[in-house]
């Protein structure tokens, strides 16, 4: 870890601490194709995943803490821009009354489908339209948990790289590939799928108990609203649903998309022994 790659920074309104907080906008992370991820336990699932922050922020106060410490060198040995801050800097970095002691800024990565080969995992999430970022990254953790190979994000989602979306994976947003596409596309190739593709949808009947699936398993969650569009539901190769005995007629998306990650893995698991 050279000096040149090590910044002290006493003032808010550093040019570099400015376009750090823009970050927190759609606009300015479209623009650099950046976004933050906070914590030290975050940053460092980033590392152990091979992603290196752009630059990395941290309170002068607590270089020495261990956790810090760790993600400090790592990230500046792999060539991570360090910026060492004041606790008010950090405050304005994170926009949140108490942030925790490190943020880092990362490169965003969102793979298009011609990269996806159903053979790498035998479960894959597929999300339409998905409009609330705690949602999305909640789904991306739960991916994450049972192995699945990537979520894919179909139209137009909330943007899986806010501070909300990202907080709420835990981590995972670097665990988890994540692929775009537009309805048209995603409607092709959800129609070439290779194994089983299941869309949850109240237009059926069918207990998600009940079917057999067979790896690769494509899971489809619509949107929190109304579910999948017409013609991925259409696109589908099976429909099912989440049966309901109390008097709720449907389940948080997050929550859906867990229950059919589970249901599924446990499925191709057990029938792989």
């Amino acid at each position: 870890m050279t000096g040149d790659r090590v910044r002290e920074i006493s003032s808010p309104t550093n040019p570099l601490i400015k376009d750090i907080r823009a970050l927190h906008m759609r606009k300015a992370r479209a623009e650099t194709g950046l976004f933050v991820a906070e914590g030290a336990r975050t940053v460092r699932e980033a590392l152990d995943h091979g992603v290196v922050p752009e630059m990395l922020a941290y309170r002068a106060d607590q270089r020495d803490q261990p956790a810090v410490a760790g993600v400090r060198k790592a990230a500046g040995d792999a060539g991570a821009l360090l910026l060492e801050v004041s606790a008010g800097v950090l405050e304005k970095i994170s926009q949140r009354d108490n942030p925790q002691s490190v943020i880092g800024v990362f490169r965003q990565r969102v793979r298009k489908l011609s990269e996806l080969d159903p053979a790498k995992s035998q479960v894959w999430l597929a999300l339409e339209g998905v409009k609330d970022p705690g949602n999305l990254g909640t789904c991306v953790r739960t991916a994450d948990a049972v192995g699945a190979g990537g979520v894919i994000l179909i139209g137009n989602t909330c943007d899986p790289f806010s501070p909300e979306a990202v907080r709420a994976t835990m981590g995972s947003i670097f665990a988890v590939p994540l692929y775009a596409a537009d309805t048209a596309e995603a409607v092709a190739f959800v129609r070439g799928w290779p194994g089983t593709c299941v869309g949850t949808a109240l237009q059926t009947d069918t207990d998600y108990r009940t079917v057999a699936y067979s790896a690769p398993t494509l899971i489809v969650n619509g949107t929190e609203q109304s579910g999948l569009g017409p013609e991925i539901r259409a696109a589908c190769g099976k429909l099912v649903r989440l049966p309901m005995r109390g008097r709720a007629d449907s389940l948080n998306l997050s929550v859906a998309a867990g229950i059919m990650l589970y249901a599924v893995w446990h499925r191709l698991e057990g029938s792989a022994r």
